[in-house]
């Protein structure tokens, strides 16, 4: 297939990039910048010069595409709200350049808004809470409209906290944070948990949910079901020589910020599902085991 790939330079989107090109795949990676345009050569794709904000050429990658693989998304978690609409926006723009074929859009998500089952792990088939609750839902709720208005082929990939030993997720300004702060934190006994998975996992499950072009189909790109804050905490704890130290639920918003409304939430999630239908296996290492060689330069 020749893909249309956003965000392809980004963290998560070189990785999908050299995996589908490694599937024989041909990838048109959309690019803002003539610096990150040599990573998306050197990994074999074709550079297409453009940004987000432009509906021509978003529209002129979907054109010369068999699929779309949505990834990119701005990830100053300051304006969250705000860059959710914008990836409405977004997709919305893609699916009507899809309108009308059956040419397979993977859109992006995250597990945390179908957290709504109580007792139970996200799963892929639970109701899902709306932006309205939890921004992030945006993106289904636009890949739901783009279905329904314009049949278009629409798939969701979810993603937990994706790492390497670079980048964590919202570990990664969390990291920061402690820095600032002099002390690894969490809420409470620390028990709550986060849902994870290494990014080359991640990166092959975006080319099975794309090779599969299941109408409607929702995957949870998760390798671990959940880690506990108080584990991550430790793990940073002992990687930067710093502190630890439980904080009460009224001292979480100073200590955290704008982090707060997710420091304290349990979000385990599942990929059963996901694993049964599509074959997928992650194989990468632990989110623990990435912090313990955490990159501090």
């Amino acid at each position: 297939m020749r893909v249309f790939v956003t965000g392809a330079t980004g963290f998560i989107g070189l990785p999908v990039v050299k995996e589908l090109v490694a599937a024989a795949h041909q990838v048109i990676g959309l690019s803002r910048s003539q610096e990150k345009a040599a990573a998306l050569k050197a990994a074999g794709a074709e550079v297409l010069h453009g940004t987000l904000e432009d509906a021509g050429s978003l529209r002129a990658g979907v054109e010369r595409a068999d699929g779309v693989i949505h990834l990119a998304f701005n990830h100053d978690f300051s304006r969250f709200v705000q860059n959710c609409e914008d990836d409405r926006r977004v997709i919305d723009a893609l699916a009507s350049a899809l309108a009308g074929s059956d040419r397979p859009l993977v859109v992006t998500s995250g597990t945390g808004i179908a957290n709504t089952v109580a007792g139970q792990p996200a799963k892929e088939d639970h109701p899902t809470v709306g932006a309205d609750t939890h921004p992030r839902a945006a993106s289904e709720e636009a890949a739901n409209a783009a279905a329904k208005a314009h049949g278009v082929n629409v798939s969701i990939v979810r993603l937990p906290q994706v790492h390497d030993t670079a980048r964590q997720g919202l570990i990664s300004p969390l990291i920061e944070m402690y820095r600032d702060k002099g002390a690894c934190a969490y809420v409470g006994d620390g028990l709550n948990r986060w849902p994870a998975a290494h990014v080359l996992d991640v990166a092959r499950l975006f080319r099975l949910a794309l090779e599969k072009a299941a109408p409607g189909a929702k995957y949870h790109a998760v390798a671990e079901e959940g880690v506990a804050m108080r584990e991550i905490a430790e793990a940073l704890g002992r990687r930067l020589q710093l502190p630890v130290r439980s904080l009460a639920p009224d001292e979480a918003a100073g200590f955290f910020g704008w982090l707060s409304m997710f420091a304290g939430m349990d979000l385990p999630a599942s990929s059963a599902w996901t694993r049964e239908t599509l074959g997928w296996q992650p194989t990468g290492p632990a989110l623990i085991a990435d912090l313990e060689r955490l990159r501090t330069a």
